[in-house]
């Protein structure tokens, strides 16, 4: 990155089950390649499912039931996701046994991290976690697993998921972006001012941060 680079905010509405918030993610980092621009990135909230049960739901009757695909159209849905994935280096491991849980609690040490300063690797080692290990993102046990992986203490991720004490701050921060007209994710907000949701692609982005940084300069 050039010296003189504009470092740009970005904020990322996103949750944890959502495959394009990866994407969309990954097409992101290739933009600010392309523009030698420079990041801070902060995550934000947002559940997909919020009545999710505990034990989380099978992926096809998930998608069947909310979207009324057919067990075809969702497995080539996930095969286009896999070929995708493979160009952005990401490895979707899908099978006909995935499951899609409940992430509230992972916000709430996605909103821990973020006060540690390690949000960003932990939201990219849930991504990780769930789409590629196929693990419970919802699984307490879990949770503590991948938060060691990025310097956290078990002990301290135990007290926040036992003691709530982050879970209002967490609903209000969704609250907010869904009273600010987000419905769907990723969407990202850049340098608080525009605004692009879904996967738009490394060009997309591109051109918005080289609008963003002659804006600054």
């Amino acid at each position: 990155m050039p010296q003189d680079a504009p470092f740009i905010d970005i904020d990322i509405v996103s949750d944890v089950m959502c495959p394009w918030c990866i994407v969309g993610f990954r097409q992101l980092e290739q933009a600010l390649a392309m523009t030698g621009s420079g990041a801070r990135i902060r995550w934000h909230p947002f559940e997909l499912n919020p009545a999710m049960p505990p034990e989380g739901q099978n992926l096809t009757e998930h998608i069947a039931e909310k979207y009324g695909a057919s067990a075809e159209q969702s497995a080539q849905n996930r095969a286009h996701l896999v070929a995708l994935g493979k160009t952005l280096g990401i490895d979707f491991a899908f099978s006909a046994q995935s499951r899609i849980y409940n992430t509230f609690a992972a916000h709430q040490v996605l909103d821990f991290a973020l006060s540690q300063g390690v949000q960003h690797p932990l939201k990219l080692a849930l991504f990780e976690t769930y789409f590629t290990g196929q693990r419970d993102v919802s699984d307490w046990d879990v949770l503590r697993d991948v938060a060691e992986t990025v310097g956290l203490d078990r002990d301290d991720v135990t007290d926040v998921l036992e003691s709530g004490r982050l879970a209002q701050g967490v609903r209000e921060k969704q609250q907010f972006w869904t009273a600010n007209g987000i419905s769907g994710v990723p969407s990202m907000v850049f340098d608080g001012k525009y605004l692009l949701t879904g996967a738009q692609g490394a060009d997309t982005y591109a051109q918005l941060l080289q609008k963003v940084a002659v804006e600054a300069a």
